[in-house]
């Protein structure tokens, strides 16, 4: 006898496809941010040996960044898989998210410091 999965919880097609458009609106803006502290990088990278430090940090910062929001998007696409319920998947959705744009802001508020301080750095006279 064949039996199918018992009461296998499947997740809408309605819910999948909001949970496909957050993960392309955190791509894009994640790849928007990268994509701006790469310019700002090599924008400074021009300006000569003073400032590679400060470019180096940037680049190790993004890295870091980019593996972490990485690593984030798995653990929810897994958490997904285990939901019991649409109440617990729209609840997973929402956490998700929510962190997303928090994680996101606080990086990109992170950079902009680190950018700061490089630039402050690049233009002080050297003595």
């Amino acid at each position: 006898m064949s039996e199918e999965a018992p009461d296998r919880f499947e997740i809408p097609k309605e819910m999948r496809t909001m949970a496909e458009t957050s993960f392309e609106q955190a791509r894009k803006a994640f790849e928007k941010f990268l994509a701006g502290a790469q310019q700002a990088a090599g924008t400074m990278e021009e300006r000569g040996a003073t400032v590679r430090a400060g470019a180096k940090d940037i680049s190790a910062k993004a890295m870091s960044y980019a593996e972490k929001n990485v690593q984030a998007s798995l653990d929810y696409a897994q958490s997904l898989l285990h939901a019991k319920d649409l109440t617990e998947v729209m609840r997973l959705h929402s956490e998700y998210v929510q962190t997303q744009m928090r994680s996101l802001a606080e990086q990109a508020s992170e950079m902009g410091q680190i950018v700061s301080r490089a630039a402050i750095d690049a233009t002080k006279p050297k003595g």
